[in-house]
């Protein structure tokens, strides 16, 4: 078990979790390169903290969307830092890395996934494992004895819908509409209803803080667009909501969409264990009471749902035998 890892490599965020250590280091999937130099200025928290500040000479890369590699050289360089901060110690076993994908990623995007990790660590059996499986460990699911669960993981790139039963997924829905796109909806808004130039952490702000609430306006700095100097504007929680809508709605009916299409079996193990939201997602304000009147099945946020994928993913890695699935084709 010495040196095992699990990773969960998030659009927003990457946490990685280490055998007797526990989750060792969460940051942004970020990385900055110093463009004279080709080399890396930073990663994480102090990269991401260079982002939307344009400091000369430095280019900051988010190297994932929509859950999966855009930028094959950037993500190993940044992995490999992450592991070098996570200050891994290996036995005298080849110890495994177990990285959690999209259900919906392609043979194409699994395979980059692998190549990321090992091409510098040549050391780690890599092997990857579908979100939504990690998502019902970590929700509190009991997956052993062919047990089913209702789980949609919500993340920065995509929104992961699955029924599961015996580890293995047995309905999902990849769709690649989550966090990030809301994030874009209320720049748009900022800029089309305010005049208002906002930060992508702005945009988080209102988001986290409203959701599709009726809260109290909420108030964020940004840069006037038609001046170009910086103003405080106070936000109401209507225009949030209705930049957001859209994204919610797709959700929502996505959700309705697989809770359809399920087994008789598992009909009655999806109704006592409830839907359970995880991923940074989750967190948005009433989301869950949105998808449970659409879905007419109680919904709930699960406990610290941002580590719920990784922590499933570990409690998958402890077992003898781990349901994944390789670079590879898939059966």
């Amino acid at each position: 078990m010495r040196g095992h890892v699990a990773v969960d490599l998030g659009t927003v965020n990457t946490i990685v979790w280490v055998a007797g250590r526990g989750i060792v280091l969460e940051e942004p999937s970020a990385i900055a390169i110093d463009t004279a130099a080709g080399t890396v200025a930073a990663v994480g928290s102090a990269a991401d903290a260079l982002a939307d500040k344009e400091p000369q000479g430095i280019e900051v890369l988010y190297p994932l969307r929509d859950g999966v590699i855009a930028d094959l050289d950037a993500t190993a360089a940044m992995l490999n830092a992450f592991l070098r901060k996570a200050k891994v110690r290996n036995g005298p076993l080849r110890p495994r890395a177990l990285v959690c994908v999209p259900a919906g990623a392609t043979e194409v995007e699994r395979r980059s996934v692998y190549a990321a990790l090992s091409a510098r660590r040549r050391k780690y059996t890599v092997q990857l494992i579908d979100e939504p499986v990690a998502a019902a460990a970590g929700a509190g699911f009991d997956l052993n004895g062919g047990a089913g669960g209702f789980v949609v993981d919500i993340g920065g790139g995509t929104t992961e819908i699955a029924v599961v039963a015996g580890w293995r997924v047995a309905r999902a829905v990849s769709l690649r509409r989550a966090g990030n796109a809301m994030d874009d909806a209320i720049l748009a808004m900022a800029r089309n209803e305010l005049s208002l130039i906002l930060s992508q952490r702005a945009a988080r702000e209102l988001k986290t803080t409203i959701g599709v609430t009726d809260a109290e306006p909420h108030e964020v700095v940004g840069i006037d667009a038609g001046t170009r100097v910086p103003r405080c504007e106070k936000v109401p929680s209507w225009l949030v909501a209705a930049a957001i809508e859209p994204v919610v709605t797709a959700i929502a009916n996505h959700v309705l969409q697989v809770l359809s299409d399920i087994p008789s079996g598992l009909a009655e193990d999806v109704v006592r264990g409830k839907i359970r939201l995880a991923g940074g997602g989750a967190l948005l304000p009433g989301l869950a009471a949105r998808i449970e009147a659409v879905a007419g099945v109680g919904t709930l946020v699960t406990e610290d749902p941002l580590r719920a994928v990784v922590r499933g993913a570990a409690e998958i890695l402890t077992r003898r035998t781990t349901p994944t699935t390789g670079p590879g084709p898939r059966n």
